[in-house]
């Protein structure tokens, strides 16, 4: 039984390491440059070489080659290098989504490629551990995968669909793949569309007109937020040239994205100052 479970193990990682070169190679990454800000505050220079080094193209097709190699080489041979050499991998790709997931969800984890370029949840960081015990689980294995397909027992098929079912429930890339396939629904107009304030303030954070006023923000505790139609509005509280303004920002509720726009008002404490769609910049 304890062998069985061990060479799962080795026909579980070569699979996924397979995939995750394919992925590399062929889903390209959106030209888009992960933000040096989140929610106004400077990203640690670690983290964003990390998340440079994971859009860069050539680091990606380098990493998909390697884990390309790697796979095979579990298929292939049974040397105890090649199973330290999957374990210390799966271990450190565990320690980055980790260390994305507390400092850079926003980025991704790159794990498949671009496929991978949805927020890092936990179920990230948990496939990667899982991943991570079934490496030190494979050190003991017998077998390489090809010996082990030559001749599946039946356990070692059962097992291998059980994890695999696990690995789907846990992968969110399955999602954006079938998202790129999906037909295209009906628009709901924005006006009656539901627009969550995650989805606001993500936008807002993506957008030029944010960037541009961002250092003159007091704080990131909106003053006020209210929407009118298509848009909705956010007002925060700022300071130019030593005088205590209110940066009104409008913010597009359309499923499509639109361009953020933004104005500079006096602040009133007596009364609030709402500027209408018109007379946003």
């Amino acid at each position: 039984m304890v062998t069985a479970i061990q060479n799962t193990q080795v026909l579980l990682l070569a699979a996924v390491l397979l995939v995750a070169c394919l992925a590399k190679l062929t889903v390209r990454e959106r030209a888009a440059d992960a933000p040096d800000h989140v929610h106004g505050v400077p990203v640690p220079a670690r983290l964003a070489r990390l998340s440079a080094l994971r859009r860069n193209r050539g680091m990606t097709v380098g990493l998909g080659i390697g884990e390309g190699m790697l796979g095979l080489a579990l298929l292939v041979t049974s040397h105890l290098s090649v199973r330290l050499a999957t374990t210390v991998a799966f271990a450190a790709a565990t320690w980055v989504v980790g260390e994305l997931r507390v400092h850079r969800p926003d980025a991704g984890c790159g794990c498949f490629g671009a496929l991978s370029a949805k927020k890092v949840d936990r179920r990230s960081v948990l496939r990667a551990m899982l991943f991570t015990c079934a490496a030190i689980v494979s050190l003991g294995a017998p077998h390489a995968g090809v010996d082990v397909l030559r001749d599946v027992p039946a356990q070692v098929g059962l097992m291998f669909a059980v994890e695999v079912a696990l690995f789907v429930a846990l992968s969110p890339e399955l999602a954006e793949l079938a998202g790129r396939h999906r037909r295209p629904r009906a628009a709901v107009p924005c006006e009656r569309r539901q627009s969550p304030m995650p989805e606001t303030y993500a936008r807002l954070y993506d957008s030029s007109a944010w960037a541009e006023h961002e250092n003159t923000i007091k704080t990131a505790v909106p003053l006020d937020v209210w929407r009118e139609g298509c848009w909705r509005f956010v007002a925060f509280p700022g300071r130019v040239s030593e005088r205590d303004v209110e940066i009104v920002f409008a913010v597009p509720t359309s499923e499509r994205d639109g361009n953020v726009r933004s104005a500079v008002v006096a602040s009133e404490t007596s009364a609030p100052v709402r500027p209408s769609l018109g007379r946003v910049q």
